[in-house]
């Protein structure tokens, strides 16, 4: 399985320990930068991921330093529904009643042992649907109604 992850300049030592873990587990990372620690806007990198997500139907890994920037950019993009996650639960909840396919995290707010384990919560838990699948379909149906031409 495929896995897109991307990271500002901030998240770039998180981002290298989740994805040598995951590959590891022997997912193919798709690696939207950045590449270094020099500064890039969250928004550039929010862009690339989310693209990978929803061209190859994959989850995405987004790094900031709070998380919340990127999430917020993420969410901008039809389609995705980025969750940031602070621990196993949110990511559990994430994923089984939102049906997320982002999961941001801060890398100045986790340890970075204990976001890999969030990621593997993350992509260890499939969708429930039943009840929530109408939400999820409500939040798509959003989606449709304010798009701005």
């Amino acid at each position: 399985m495929k896995i897109s992850i991307g990271c500002d300049h901030a998240g770039l030592e998180m981002k290298q320990a989740i994805s040598s873990h995951l590959q590891k587990m022997g997912y193919e990372i798709i690696d939207c930068g950045a590449y270094s620690a020099d500064s890039v806007d969250y928004p550039d990198i929010a862009r690339e991921v989310t693209t990978a997500v929803l061209e190859n139907k994959i989850p995405g890994i987004l790094i900031c330093g709070t998380g919340i920037g990127i999430s917020i950019a993420a969410n901008k993009v039809h389609g995705i529904r980025a969750a940031l996650c602070t621990n196993e639960f949110m990511a559990r909840m994430a994923r089984q009643h939102n049906d997320a396919n982002v999961l941001a995290l801060g890398s100045r707010i986790l340890a970075r042992s204990y976001a890999v384990e969030i990621v593997d919560v993350f992509i260890k838990t499939a969708f429930e649907a039943g009840r929530h699948e109408n939400r999820v379909d409500k939040i798509k149906q959003m989606e449709k109604t304010h798009e701005r031409g």
